[in-house]
This record gives C-alpha cells, structure tokens and sequence, in this order.
C-alpha cells in the first residue's frame, strides 16, 4: 500500500525540522570558529562579516592542544585495545562453557552498569594514592591509571554485549572447527572472531567514544603532562578572557577523528548493535 499523501507531508516536514534542530549548533560552532574574537563576543549574526582562518592557527599556542590530542589518542586507543580483546575472551567463556558461577558473574557484569560513575571517583583516587604510596607505582595523574579507569566503564558493557553476539554465532562452527583439528583459541580466532566483526567493531567505537570524551575522571586522575582534550579545552577560559572562537575551532577539530571513525564504520556499527538482540 502507498503510503497517504498526508503521511508522506508530514513525515518530510518532521524530518526537516528534526534535521535543522540537529545542524544549528554544528552552524553556530562552524560560524562562530570562523569570527574574529570580537565578533563572537559581540551580538550574534547568522552570516559573519568578517571571515578568518586565525583561530583554527591560534587553537595549537594558546594551549599546548597538540599534547592533549596525543594523550587522548593513547588513553582511549589504548582502553578501547584492551576492552576489546578482554571482552572478547570474557564473552567467549561465558557463551560457549558451562562453570560455576556463570549466571552470578553475568548478573554481576550487566548491573555494574546501574551505578554512576561518580561513586568510583572517590574510591579509585584513594586506591590509585595508597598503591603509589606502597609500591612507588604512580597510577595518579598517569595515563595507565586513566586507562585503567575508564576500563571499569567500558568493559562490563562490552563483555555484555558480546555475549549476546556470540550466541548468535552458531555452535555449529566451533565443532566443525574443532573436529578439523583447531584448539579453543583457533577455533575463536579463525572462525568466531570474523563471524563476529561487527559486533566488535560496535563494543571498540563505544569503548572509544566513552574514553574520548570523559571529563569528571580526566579532570581529577590527570596532570598538566596528562591532561585530555576533554579536560585541556577548559585551558581557552582565563581569567582576563573566553575565546569563543578558539573553542569552537578546536571543538570542531578535535570531533574530527570520531567523526571520521564513525562514518567508516558506520555499517558495522549498525549490524554490531542490532545483531544478537533477536537469537
């Protein structure tokens, strides 16, 4: 049946709407990064006078937003790593054997989810200041110890969802695997993993979209060395001044690379978080 004339209307006026809704703020940040400071700090215009490149050149001396970039690409380079390769062992246990304790640690896995983050905040700072007190391993204000804690958030959720995707793959191609001679692990490596692509390729772009754009923790476990974009944007605020357009600009830059991230992996984000819901 073709859908009523009146649906077809409605529907391209809502989506319209919906789209302006989500692009004026991308227009305001694009708009606003391309005034001259003065500008921006005076009324708003839609259409800007005067058109300059300067702050997207000023972005990198005003603060140190090279360091950052660089901090902020380990961090969650790094977390986004070791979430996904301990969630996909964690995940294959749990799918494929039976043990003791199983449904306990599933249970125990999933509702870690339920709490807010900013209860561990305090924990996690006397933890990491008694063990470098202890052992002289300096887990504070270190990029292991960020690593470390955005595991605690990234990495109950992925071991969730790939548990619900490996169950989708059939049991069917680890037996045909371990019968044409693979152990456990080749079995997992050369027949579960490439069946499971997609799903963790959705639990890396989560892994790394939640470390990218952190701010309470990165706030409080970092130092001026350390220190992430999330954290380091707050360096274009001073006492004298704000510059707007600076934000803006390095705003805009620092989206770029899960902008770009998302769009090439788009297709196996879609399947990845759709798959395993229906078995």
């Amino acid at each position: 049946m073709a859908a009523p004339r009146s649906f077809t209307w409605t529907r391209r006026v809502f989506l319209t709407l919906l789209t302006g809704f989500v692009l004026l703020p991308v227009y305001v940040m694009v708009s606003s990064s391309l005034k001259p400071l003065e500008d921006v700090s005076s009324q708003f215009h839609w259409l800007p006078s005067n058109l300059t490149v300067r702050p997207y050149i000023d972005i990198w001396s005003t603060v140190p937003l090279a360091k950052y970039f660089v901090n902020s690409l380990i961090v969650a380079g790094a977390a986004t790593v070791c979430s996904v390769v301990i969630a996909v062992f964690a995940a294959y246990a749990v799918s494929r054997y039976e043990f003791r304790g199983k449904r306990v640690f599933s249970v125990t896995v999933l509702s870690t989810q339920m709490f807010p983050g900013i209860l561990f905040l305090l924990p996690l700072f006397l933890i990491y200041v008694n063990i470098g007190n202890a052992t002289g391993i300096a887990l504070f204000g270190s990029r292991g110890g960020l690593i470390l804690t955005y595991l605690t958030f990234s990495l109950p959720f992925s071991i969730w969802m790939l548990i619900g995707y490996f169950d989708s793959v059939p049991r069917d191609l680890d037996e045909a695997a371990l019968v044409d001679g693979c152990g456990p692990l080749r079995a997992l490596f050369k027949v579960v993993v490439p069946a499971a692509i997609p799903g963790i390729v959705a639990v890396a772009v989560y892994a790394f979209m939640t470390a990218w754009g952190e701010v309470l923790f990165a706030s409080v476990m970092t130092n001026d060395a350390t220190r992430t974009l999330a954290v380091g944007l707050q360096g274009y605020s001073t006492q004298n001044d704000v510059y707007w357009n600076q934000i803006m600009a390095a705003s805009l830059v620092v989206s770029v690379p899960v902008v770009a991230g998302f769009l090439l992996l788009q297709r196996y984000l879609v399947a990845g978080l759709t798959a395993g819901a229906v078995k």
